[in-house]
C-alpha cells in the first residue's frame, strides 16, 4: 500500500532532502511518513515537540489533532479513532505513559493497532522533567496487567526516530496491536542531520478488514478487524469475548483461547520482531549490550577498547520487547 496522493504531493518538498532536525520533529514526520492522520495527546516534556509538530502539519493534509484534557482521555481517543478508521497515534512522557497502562490493556484486549509514542524521562513522578532517562522498559511490557505480550522499538539516532515511527504504523497494522516506540529524552531532544525519504517508495501496510461472515476477534491468529460506521454489526469490549466479540466472562475455555491467540500472534513471529545492530569479533567473552541514546557512547568504548587489543561483542537492541530470549548466535540474520 502507498500513500495517500495528498501526502505523498505533501512530503515531496523534503523528498531525499538532507536536514538538521530534531528527534521529536523527525518522529512527527516519520508519522507522516507512516500515513498517520490522527493524534491526541497531552503537553508533556520531552514530548511536546510531537504534538505539536503534528498540530501544525495534519490540518494541512486532512488529519486532526486534538489536545485532550489528559493523557486518558488522550489513548482513549486514538483507541476510538482507530475503529472510526484513522491511523492513529498518541506520543507522552513516563507520568503520562504511566496514566494510560489501563487503556494499553484495553487496546491489546480489542487488538487495536495504534502508536505509542514514549520519550522517557527521569523519575518516578514528575522527576526531572528535562533530564533524559530509560526506566520505563520494563512498564512498556509489564505496565498493563494481566497476561499478554507487547511490541516496542527504540531510535538511538534522529534518522532512527523517524524510519522506526514509520515502522511502527505497519506493525501496528501487521499484527492488529498496540505498538510503542520507546524513545528517551536524549534522542528526542538531540539535533542531527537526517536524510529524508522519497514519499514514491514508501510501503505501508494496510489494514485488513473483514469480508462478510469472518470473524473479528478469532478464526486465525490475526483476524481482520472491521470500522464504525462501514455497515457491519460488531461488539467491541475489554471483557473476554469470544470470535464474534460478544462478551463471555464465566467460560474459562472461552478466556484461555483469546489469550492464547493474542499472545502467540506476538510470539510466534518472535523471530520476524527482532531487531538488532550486531558487531561481533572472533573469540570475543565480553559483550557491550545497550539500546537507545545509551548505545552511542556504549558503541564508542567498545571502539576504544578495541584499538587498545580487547576484543569486545557489541550489540544494540532495536526492538526492546519482544525480548531476544534465546543466545543470538554469531551466524544469526
Amino acid at each position: 500500500m502507498k500513500l495517500s496522493k495528498v501526502y505523498r504531493d505533501y512530503l515531496h518538498r523534503f523528498s531525499n532532502k538532507t536536514l538538521f532536525m530534531q528527534g521529536d520533529i523527525a518522529c512527527a514526520y516519520g508519522a507522516l511518513y507512516g500515513g498517520c492522520n490522527f493524534l491526541a495527546g497531552y503537553p508533556i516534556t520531552p514530548a511536546s515537540e510531537i504534538g505539536e509538530q503534528l498540530a501544525l502539519e495534519l490540518p494541512k493534509i486532512g488529519g486532526y489533532a486534538i489536545q485532550m484534557e489528559d493523557e486518558i482521555a488522550s489513548i482513549a481517543a486514538v483507541i476510538g479513532a482507530v475503529w472510526s478508521g484513522a491511523r492513529a497515534m498518541t506520543a507522552t512522557s513516563g507520568p503520562g505513559f504511566s496514566l494510560m497502562q489501563e487503556n494499553i490493556g484495553y487496546a491489546i484486549m480489542t487488538e487495536t493497532p495504534c502508536v505509542i509514542v514514549n520519550v522517557q524521562r527521569s523519575g518516578p513522578s514528575t522527576g526531572q522533567a528535562t533530564k533524559p532517562a530509560q526506566g520505563d522498559v520494563m512498564q512498556a511490557r509489564w505496565g498493563t496487567h494481566g497476561d499478554h505480550e507487547i511490541i516496542a522499538l527504540s531510535p538511538s539516532s534522529v534518522q532512527e526516530c523517524l524510519q522506526l515511527t514509520i515502522e511502527c504504523f505497519n506493525l501496528a497494522e501487521t499484527y492488529r496491536h498496540p505498538v510503542i516506540l520507546l524513545m528517551d529524552g536524549e534522542v528526542g531532544h538531540m539535533r542531527e542531520k537526517i536524510v529524508m525519504p522519497d514519499p514514491d517508495k514508501i510501503e505501508l501496510t494496510g489494514r485488513r478488514l473483514a469480508k462478510p461472515g469472518e470473524l473479528m476477534f478469532g478464526g486465525q491468529l490475526i483476524p481482520p478487524m472491521t470500522e464504525f460506521g462501514a455497515g457491519s454489526f460488531v461488539h467491541v469490549t475489554g471483557s473476554t469475548h469470544k470470535d464474534n466479540g460478544m462478551r463471555d466472562v464465566e467460560t474459562q475455555k472461552v478466556h484461555d483461547k483469546l489469550i492464547r491467540r493474542m499472545y502467540e500472534k506476538i510470539d510466534k513471529n518472535r523471530d520476524k520482531l527482532i531487531r538488532v545492530e550486531k558487531d561481533y569479533m572472533e573469540e570475543a567473552k565480553v559483550a557491550v549490550v545497550s539500546y537507545g541514546a545509551t548505545a552511542r557512547p556504549a558503541k564508542g568504548a567498545v571502539i576504544q577498547a578495541r584499538k587498545e587489543g580487547k576484543r569486545i561483542d557489541f550489540l544494540r537492541l532495536i526492538g526492546i520487547w519482544p525480548f531476544l530470549c534465546r543466545v543470538w548466535r554469531r551466524n544469526s540474520s
